[in-house]
């Protein structure tokens, strides 16, 4: 499967009110595309996906149903409306019914639109049934942070009153686009399948109980939060606990430890941390000199950044540049 990459503006030049922590999180949500597929489906139908590390699966059904069955979990139906996230990366089947054969999803007749894109017309004459699927990627460091927290599988009825009646137009366009197949009907649909995506990790994470925890509700307190948040702002800045401390409006050491008790780390190794991820991001996606990031996120040798980057992910900046680079090409 080819990549793509969208060139957006940089979210992060952004600025929100440090009252709405969390929305500025939010707002910091950059998916990357690496494959969509439109699919029409006949039943008996059915497809195996591997195991892919790193990325968030999505399914969107628009017409009919079918059953997916995820490793270690029982078969469950998804039908016209449902949309479902699988972000654990398992190895997963699409079907028109629990029993019904599977082929790899390499193997079926698939029709390349675009390098991401792709449309499927499969299976054997019966019922009907119209999905797309697809597999993005979290580029920014705030959307690898909630993907460590979303569940394994993630389902939405996009029905429901926490969902609003906009998420159901919006599938129901998609659903209109691929029938139509009009021109430039593949940007649309990928384009709002982002959307739909987000906007379903922010429908889990303003009503599920589960979701108060960890990062996420340190983001939420109203003293970590804009700790939190001016470190997203600034991450050049020479920041020390006292400075972060007074900008919660707590002691240092009642910052401390309210800090590590609710993130799990303590406050400069998530500032190192949260700056090697946005190198990261850097490294993959531009052609910025080391020397330059390295200043960007406050380091003042190229040296010190190469160490502090190779301690968080046991590579060299050189050399996931380089890993990026043969994944592009």
């Amino acid at each position: 499967m080819a990549t793509s990459q969208q060139h957006n503006p940089d979210p992060s030049s952004v600025a929100h009110p440090l009252g709405d922590p969390l929305g500025e999180i939010l707002h910091l949500l950059k998916l990357t595309g690496t494959f969509y597929c439109q699919a029409h489906l006949t039943a008996p139908w059915g497809f195996d996906i591997p195991r892919l590390e790193g990325v968030l699966a999505f399914l969107v059904v628009t017409e009919g149903r079918g059953w997916l069955d995820l490793s270690g979990r029982a078969p469950f139906m998804v039908e016209k409306g449902d949309l479902v996230l699988l972000t654990c990366g398992a190895e997963h089947r699409l079907r028109s019914a629990p029993d019904a054969p599977t082929e790899e999803l390499s193997a079926l007749p698939v029709r390349k639109i675009t390098q991401t894109y792709e449309t499927l017309e499969y299976g054997g004459g019966g019922a009907e049934t119209r999905a797309m699927y697809g597999i993005v990627r979290f580029d920014h460091a705030a959307g690898q942070r909630i993907m460590e927290l979303l569940p394994d599988v993630l389902k939405i009825d996009t029905w429901s009153a926490h969902s609003g009646a906009w998420l159901q137009s919006t599938l129901q366009f998609i659903a209109r686009e691929a029938r139509e197949l009009r021109p430039g009907g593949e940007t649309v649909m990928t384009r709002l399948a982002d959307v739909v995506v987000i906007e379903a990790i922010r429908t889990w994470i303003n009503t599920a109980p589960e979701a108060n925890r960890g990062w996420l509700q340190a983001v939420r307190d109203e003293r970590i939060g804009r700790a939190i948040v001016a470190m997203h702002r600034q991450p050049a800045r020479d920041w020390s606990v006292e400075d972060l401390a007074r900008t919660a409006g707590r002691s240092r050491s009642a910052f401390s430890a309210r800090f590590t008790g609710l993130v799990g780390q303590a406050p400069m190794q998530y500032l190192t941390e949260w700056r090697m991820q946005l190198a990261r991001t850097r490294l993959l996606e531009t052609s910025q000199p080391l020397s330059a990031i390295a200043i960007e996120l406050g380091y003042q040798s190229e040296p010190a950044f190469s160490r502090a980057f190779k301690r968080v992910f046991k590579v060299s900046p050189g050399r996931m540049r380089g890993q990026g680079d043969g994944a592009r090409g």
